[in-house]
C-alpha cells in the first residue's frame, strides 16, 4: 500500500512562500479550476469569483458577482459556467458568455457547502441534510436526497469505487453508490463534532476525514471503513484535506491559522506552516488546492487573502 515516492526523503522538503494575494474584501472560502493551469478561481465572503495567474499572481482579474457570500465554487469551462452555492443556500448559475441566462435558484438552507461534478451532473449539498443533484444543460434540479437532519458539509467522489462519501454535521460519514444514491456504508459518530473535509487517497486505499473537534482520521475502505489512524492533529476545526497531485503528500488547514504537511504513507507529519516561521495566514484557514502547475499549494483565509506556497526537496 505505498505511492510512488519522488527521489528524495520526504522530511527533507522545505517550504517557500512564493506570493500572499490580496483583492476580496472578505473571507476567502472557495477554490475552482479555471480552463488552464495556469490560473485558479476563487470565490469569497463578497460575492466576487477572482481569476489568479499563479505566474503573475499580484492582479486578480474579476470574473463575476453575485448578491451573497460564495462558500463553494466550480468551474464547466465547456459549458461557459461558474456554479457558486452561497451562504443562505441558493446556486447561482453563472453564465459567463450569456450573462443574461445567469440563474440564481434559492435551494437549500444554511448555505451551500459543496459542489461536485460526477458523471457529468452537478451535485450540490448543505443545510437540513439535502444532496441534490443537477442537470447541467437545462440548469435545474433532477433529485433531491435528504440524508439526514443536520448540514452535509463535504463529499468526494471515487469513481473506482463509484461512491461517494459525505461528511455531516451530525458527526457520521455517509458513503452513498454514485447512481442511487443509496447509503451502502455509514461510519457512525466518526468524528466528536461535524465532519467538515473528506478525501479518497489517490492510491484508492484510504479515506481521509477531518472536523470541528481538530482530529484527522483516516479509514482503511477495504477493510469496511476501520479505522487505522486518529491524530489530533490540529489545535482546532480541521476545515480541509487536499491532497499533493502526485500522491505522496497531503495538506491539511485549520481554524488555527496552519497549513500542515503530512506523508501520505504512513501519515506522519512532516512541516508546520505558521505566520511565525512561514509567514502564513492570520485567520482560519478555509481552503487548499494544490495545483498540478508546478505542484503549488494553494491556501485562502478568513484574512482576505490567497497565498500561494512552493514545496521542494532540500539539498540536505
Amino acid at each position: 500500500m505505498c505511492f510512488k515516492n519522488p527521489d528524495y526523503n520526504l522530511n527533507q522538503i522545505e517550504i517557500t512562500k512564493i506570493a500572499q494575494v490580496r483583492g476580496h474584501k472578505a473571507a476567502v472560502f472557495a477554490f475552482a479550476k479555471a480552463n488552464d493551469q495556469q490560473h485558479i478561481l476563487t470565490g469569497a465572503g463578497d460575492g466576487l469569483i477572482v481569476q489568479w495567474n499563479l505566474n503573475e499572481p499580484e492582479n486578480g482579474k474579476l470574473i463575476a458577482k453575485v448578491p451573497k457570500n460564495i462558500f463553494s465554487l466550480f468551474n464547466l469551462s465547456e459549458h461557459n459556467l461558474i456554479i457558486a452555492g452561497n451562504m443562505d443556500g441558493g446556486v447561482h448559475w453563472v453564465d459567463l458568455k450569456y450573462p443574461e441566462k445567469t440563474k440564481n435558484i434559492a435551494h437549500h438552507q444554511k448555505g451551500v457547502f459543496d459542489i461536485q461534478l460526477i458523471d457529468n451532473q452537478i451535485y450540490t449539498l448543505g443545510g437540513q441534510g439535502m444532496l441534490t443533484r443537477w442537470s447541467v444543460a437545462e440548469r435545474r434540479t433532477l433529485e433531491s436526497f435528504h440524508i439526514t437532519n443536520q448540514s452535509l458539509r463535504a463529499m468526494a467522489f471515487s469513481q473506482e469505487r463509484n461512491e461517494i462519501a459525505i461528511g455531516a454535521s451530525d458527526n457520521n460519514i455517509y458513503i452513498l453508490d454514485a447512481e442511487s444514491l443509496s447509503i451502502k456504508h455509514l461510519i457512525r459518530q466518526a468524528h466528536e463534532n461535524s465532519v467538515f473535509t473528506v478525501q479518497y487517497s489517490p492510491n484508492g486505499y484510504y479515506l481521509l476525514s477531518g472536523g470541528r473537534d481538530a482530529h484527522m482520521k483516516v479509514w482503511a475502505i477495504e477493510r469496511d471503513f476501520e479505522q487505522v489512524s486518529d491524530q489530533a492533529a490540529h489545535k482546532f476545526t480541521i476545515n480541509h484535506i487536499a491532497f499533493h497531485p502526485e500522491g505522496h503528500l497531503f495538506a491539511t488547514a485549520s481554524r488555527d491559522k496552519t497549513i500542515k504537511i503530512w506523508d501520505a504513507e504512513n501519515f506522519k507529519l512532516l512541516k508546520v506552516i505558521d505566520i511565525i516561521k512561514n509567514g502564513g495566514h492570520i485567520n482560519s484557514v478555509n481552503k487548499l488546492y494544490w495545483s498540478s502547475y508546478n505542484n503549488y499549494l494553494l491556501s485562502c483565509s478568513d484574512d482576505k487573502t490567497i497565498i500561494i506556497w512552493d514545496i521542494q526537496k532540500t539539498n540536505s
